[in-house]
């Protein structure tokens, strides 16, 4: 017998707990991160680049915290 909620994870699965809370932290944080004023200003330098305005929220905050990390690497 094969376990439906292998195939797709749902709140009453155990294991996929963790994930899902993961899930729910990083979307909150990428909000909070997509609402401050630095990466809107980020955002406004980069905006004319097309390839940049086609990207996913995700990745564009992605990008953004790689970018700030880098910098205050130096």
């Amino acid at each position: 017998m094969v376990n439906s909620s292998a195939a797709s994870p749902s709140e009453n699965d155990p294991q996929a707990r963790p994930l899902m809370a993961e899930l729910q932290v990083w979307d909150s944080l990428k909000r909070a991160i997509a609402d401050s004023s630095g990466f809107k200003s980020w955002r406004i330098e980069r905006d004319t680049d097309k390839q940049i305005q086609e990207l996913s929220l995700d990745t564009l905050v992605h990008n953004y915290l790689r970018e700030t990390l880098e910098t205050l690497a130096y």
